[in-house]
């Protein structure tokens, strides 16, 4: 299953590239400043929540006490975050707004909630860029561990494809879907350690977050980013087995409902 796919992707690569940037460019054509938007936006975001939390209500991070480590905090979550929050409000309309691609039978459509992923990837690397910036001007250390980035968000990378294809083939059948996932991705931040860290929680809720698919996600970025610890290879095993299962079930889905995208479209 996972061969048929890649092995499409592979063959196809020149389109998956050429709609790659299409949809990046399409997100800012028109506006003035255009791709510095992607810079614009976090920054925005985290000036947002640190004025309303940081300062208007007086939260403190647990054992700091620089407004900057404050900050920092909360930008690697909404990084995490913002990635998985872009997949499943855009992926319900990723096959509904493609009418034309659909009619064309030799046309992967599988192909499609993929370029969406590659898309959102893009963002959240230049977010990772902007992060990283701010880590140095706030006088913190860039540590070697960080090559391990790629590594650790690769089961997250599976998870959004995975994750994704399920939303595009619901979005298609269930118009509803479209604004359920913007409910959900409001949900998500608050039920994610982005404005807390998951080891403040009391019990029972300390364990219950831990299912949360973007718990470890945001607990290894800081881990990586902001005190050059290693990751932690076990949790990540574990995650990366329930990714694989997202993502293998997310293609299933995917493909045993496609037949049925023309007839409703």
């Amino acid at each position: 299953m996972k061969l048929s796919l890649f092995g499409r992707l592979w063959l196809r690569r020149d389109v998956f590239v050429e709609l790659t940037r299409r949809d990046i460019e399409s997100r800012y054509s028109g506006s003035f400043l255009g791709l510095f938007w992607s810079f614009f936006n976090p920054l925005l975001m985290l000036a947002v929540y640190t004025l309303a939390f940081r300062v208007f209500l007086g939260m403190r991070w647990p054992g700091m006490a620089s407004g900057s480590a404050f900050s920092l905090m909360i930008f690697c979550g909404m990084v995490v975050h913002s990635a998985l929050s872009e997949c499943i409000t855009r992926a319900p309309g990723v096959i509904v707004s493609q009418t034309n691609l659909v009619k064309r039978v030799v046309f992967p459509l599988a192909v499609l909630p993929c370029v969406m992923v590659a898309s959102t990837l893009f963002n959240m690397l230049l977010s990772l860029l902007v992060l990283l910036l701010f880590v140095l001007l706030t006088g913190h250390a860039l540590h070697p561990v960080l090559l391990c980035l790629p590594l650790v968000y690769a089961p997250f990378v599976l998870l959004l494809c995975g994750v994704s294809w399920f939303m595009a083939s619901l979005g298609v059948f269930v118009r509803d879907v479209t604004q359920i996932a913007g409910v959900l991705s409001s949900i998500l931040m608050f039920l994610s350690p982005v404005f807390y860290p998951a080891s403040s929680l009391h019990e029972p809720f300390r364990s219950w977050i831990l299912f949360n698919p973007l718990t470890l996600m945001i607990e290894q970025t800081r881990k990586l980013v902001l005190f050059g610890q290693a990751p932690d290879w076990h949790a990540l095993g574990i995650y990366t087995l329930a990714a694989v299962v997202v993502f293998l079930f997310g293609y299933a889905w995917f493909q045993r409902t496609r037949d049925g995208f023309a007839d409703v479209l």
